[in-house]
């Protein structure tokens, strides 16, 4: 049996993290595009370098965003 404790926490303590992992992504891929925008304002001629590589990581920052909002998900429901 659980303590009463971590059966209360785990509903909160998985919202922070949704929270958190959301809040990480947005700002990973709003640094990465003004980045990105700065480079293609720069060298034009490079514009489509930039832009598929800026496509390739933002897919890779939301991967990573959705993985830990399986995990925040995953935990909400093992202690309900």
């Amino acid at each position: 049996m659980l303590p009463f404790f971590t059966i209360v926490a785990a509903h909160p303590a998985a919202g922070f993290g949704a929270g958190i992992a959301v809040i990480g992504a947005g700002y990973g891929i709003g640094k990465l595009a003004a980045s990105a925008m700065e480079g293609m304002a720069r060298q034009p001629e490079a514009a489509g370098d930039i832009r598929g590589g800026m496509i390739l990581a933002a897919a890779l920052i939301e991967g990573v965003a959705r993985f830990g909002l399986v995990i925040c998900i995953i935990l909400a429901g093992t202690f309900a």
